[in-house]
């Protein structure tokens, strides 16, 4: 969707806190993975584990990384994992369900259609 959109729409992935972390709620699947990932312990390990997870992901988009108190996930109820679609002038106009099992990526591109054929 990126590359579909991206001339279009700002695009941006925010990196917050390690949901499935060793220290914490680890998965058997990223263990199966060789997804390790410790509870951030400093602002500038969030930083290296974010850059690790986007290359690994190969992920395209531009990204930030959410600071240690977690303040943008808090705002946005964003764990484990959310979408969002903001107009210019900050309003919601699509609020995702929370990730994995209410990930819609198909109801945020018919959110994006909607707004971009509305201007």
């Amino acid at each position: 969707m990126y590359r579909s959109y991206r001339d279009q729409i700002d695009f941006l992935t925010v990196y917050i806190k390690e949901i499935h972390s060793t220290d914490g709620w680890q998965v058997g699947e990223n263990v199966e993975d060789g997804v390790l990932v410790r509870e951030h312990q400093s602002f500038e390990e969030r930083i290296e584990v974010g850059q690790t997870c986007m290359l690994k992901m190969a992920l395209e988009l531009p990204a930030v990384v959410d600071e240690m108190d977690d303040s943008v996930a808090g705002a946005y109820a964003a764990m484990p994992e959310r979408l969002y679609l903001i107009e210019r002038g900050g309003r919601v106009a699509y609020q995702g369900g929370m990730g994995p099992m209410f990930f819609r990526p198909d109801e945020w591109e018919a959110a994006m259609e909607t707004l971009l054929n509305s201007h």
